[in-house]
């Protein structure tokens, strides 16, 4: 580890049952070292690990206990008191919490068949148990109503897939977050806002099923502030995220049916979000809609270009309808945005573009100034859903970069 990070290296190895796992150290930053320089530290480093691996005996796990169910904790009925011992044991995410009871818990485990022991998905960085207890348990922190349990199941399924990289999103100094958008009747089921202020406050669902899986990531996932979520100043999107299609409006097939699922699946979709940037433009036609969409992207700062990301379009559904009267397909529009939206490498600080060059060569082959990077690695890797209200306002949403968005269907 860097030195600046090996508190998260302890926090880690500590999450795993090796607390006493010895760490190398490299000097704190070196991404502008020249090459010597990182020749220099990289033979340090060796020396240190070749010394552990000979003069210390590997220590041995602590173990982990077989016991899967949480256990109670009785204490007087007084919701002050309870707010104050989950800050303490920094079990909340900064705002007050519903006190997990008993009966609010089995209330929601009783919306389910899954019994209450089994592992929906092992959670990074700590690799924590996601057990159906542990998830109404912290569902019940956030104010979910019952019928939200099998969406937070889906979340995990989708965000524990490889692909969408979650050990990089939990401990990354990016502000990066987990955005949940939900496809389908459950979306309807649950009263979920798909339209005006649907990524803002005020619809219960989605504020509560994103502080959800907000909450399992930090406590079943170990991501704490400052230990494993190094995030150098995070975002407001990491209380919540959450959102569903407004496919009453959407001119085109709604995302879930785009990625293969029926139109009568619910569907949940994780993306890896860094934020989000409004693009509000009064113009009425198709090529200046795109063209507006396009020169927003291209960033000398963003992950996307660096790595072939995973950016993302909520297109409200005033531009959609301009869109599709035009005779454009969401391919269409993905076509032209990627084609639209190339930034020459040479606006890319140097040490940038050295990782880029590293980074897409293969993609992109030797990438000199003049190049003109794409934002991804391809047009079907941008994504495109239609939300929101009234009002000429999209969003464009970079990714972290090294990560791919991930659906999974909603079993109920």
């Amino acid at each position: 580890c860097s030195d600046a990070f090996v508190p998260l290296g302890h926090f880690q190895a500590k999450a795993l049952h090796y607390p006493d796992l010895p760490i190398a150290e490299v000097p704190h930053p070196f991404g502008g070292l020249s090459i010597k320089e990182v020749q220099s530290v990289a033979e340090r480093c060796i020396e240190d690990i070749a010394r552990m691996a000979c003069e210390s005996k590997l220590p041995g796990s602590t173990g982990s206990s077989a016991d899967l169910r949480a256990k109670k904790l009785r204490m007087a009925d007084d919701y002050t008191e309870v707010n104050r011992l989950f800050r303490e044991r920094r079990w909340s995410d900064g705002l007050p919490i519903f006190p997990p009871t008993e009966a609010l818990v089995e209330r929601l485990l009783a919306s389910t068949a899954r019994p209450r022991d089994e592992v929906i998905a092992t959670i990074a960085p700590g690799f924590g148990a996601a057990t159906v207890e542990m998830i109404a348990i912290n569902a019940a922190m956030a104010g979910c109503d019952p019928g939200c349990l099998p969406v937070l199941f889906a979340a995990l399924k989708a965000a524990t897939s490889p692909e969408f990289n979650l050990q990089g999103i939990q401990t990354t100094t990016d502000p990066v977050t987990v955005w949940l958008i939900v496809n389908g009747p459950i979306a309807t089921t649950l009263g979920m806002n798909s339209g005006t202020n649907c990524l803002g406050q005020g619809n219960w669902a989605n504020a509560t099923l994103g502080r959800a899986l907000r909450l399992i990531l930090q406590n079943v996932g170990g991501a704490l502030p400052g230990e494993m979520d190094r995030a150098t100043q995070g975002q407001p999107g990491k209380f919540l995220f959450c959102c569903s299609e407004n496919e009453q409006q959407n001119p085109w097939e709604p995302l879930h049916v785009e990625r293969g699922f029926r139109a009568d699946q619910s569907v949940v979709t994780v993306v890896g979000a860094e934020g989000t940037l409004n693009m509000n433009t009064h113009v009425r036609t198709a090529d200046e809609i795109l063209r507006i969409y396009a020169d927003t992207l291209p960033r000398a700062s963003g992950n996307d270009y660096r790595t072939g990301g995973d950016p993302w379009f909520i297109i409200c559904p005033e531009h959609a309808q301009i869109l599709s009267a035009a005779g454009l397909s969401k391919a269409d529009i993905k076509q032209r945005l990627w084609e639209q939206s190339k930034m020459s490498a040479s606006r890319m600080a140097t040490p940038d573009l050295e990782l880029t060059q590293l980074r897409r060569r293969k993609e992109l082959g030797t990438i000199l100034p003049n190049t003109m990077i794409p934002v991804c690695t391809s047009p079907d890797r941008l994504g495109i859903i239609v939300a929101g209200g009234e009002g000429t306002h999209s969003v464009h949403v970079p990714s972290f970069g090294n990560t791919r968005s991930v659906s999974r269907e909603v079993v109920c």
